[in-house]
């Protein structure tokens, strides 16, 4: 693995920032900054860059590097080789036989996680920055079922827009996690956030029937917490 790193993107960090330990699972992160992205920054990480990234913007570059530095740092660190996850045709990424992870990235930072199937089938990993209370307002019916929006009554308007972030956000990890399990793509409008609790932790309940074992009614836990100033939320199937 190359020790040289892009000027784009800082150092990675090993940061675990939920409440609950999860074993088996290591998460590594950096922050990137798309105005720093030379033309040589995959070569000098020795990281392979797509079609579809090279004809994109510095952005989309830049993301999709951080996102690889970290998700090959964590790879190294749980199974001592440093490979770098392919580009799937949806997008989705590719990861080395009997591994599961999630890579996300939001405004500036990028994290990534992984770990063996023998204890975890699927992890799904969201960083969000918080809506404003506009904007959420705006999408919370796109976002969130009817039963959803109904126990919204009693909150202000800046713990709404917290609300429909989280929601956002746990519902994107969800389908990360469960995606490559099922096969096939579902909607914001197919799972429902049951409830949170003060220590970082949800429940989550699939609406719409994915699979035999992922079948409408099934419950699935989830965690979420704030990090460098953005929502972080995440889905763990346990093996």
């Amino acid at each position: 693995m190359s020790s040289n790193r892009p000027a784009c993107c800082s150092a990675i960090e090993s940061t675990w920032p939920f409440n609950d330990a999860l074993p088996g699972i290591v998460m590594r992160s950096c922050h990137f900054d798309p105005a720093l992205l030379a033309p040589t920054d995959f070569a000098l990480s020795t990281i392979a860059v797509p079609v579809t990234i090279q004809r994109s913007v510095a952005k989309r570059q830049t993301e999709f590097l951080a996102g690889r530095l970290c998700a090959r740092e964590a790879l190294q660190t749980l199974t001592g080789i440093p490979d770098v996850p392919g580009l799937h045709e949806d997008r989705a990424p590719i990861w080395p036989e009997g591994i599961c992870g999630s890579i996300s990235h939001s405004h500036g930072l990028a994290s990534a996680l992984v770990a063996s199937h023998t204890h975890w089938r699927g992890l799904g990993l969201d960083l969000e920055t918080l809506l404003p209370a506009s904007r959420a307002q705006r999408l919370a019916k796109e976002i969130l079922t009817p039963a959803e929006l109904n126990r919204l009554g009693s909150l202000d308007p800046s713990q709404y827009a917290e609300r429909i972030t989280l929601t956002f956000s746990i519902k994107e990890s969800l389908f990360k996690a469960l995606y490559p399990l099922v096969g096939q793509r579902f909607y914001f409008q197919d799972a429902e956030l049951l409830n949170v609790d003060s220590n970082g932790r949800a429940r989550l309940r699939l609406l719409q029937d994915l699979s035999r074992d992922w079948h409408a009614g099934r419950e699935l836990g989830g965690h979420f917490c704030y990090f460098q100033e953005r929502l972080l939320s995440l889905v763990a199937i346990p093996a």
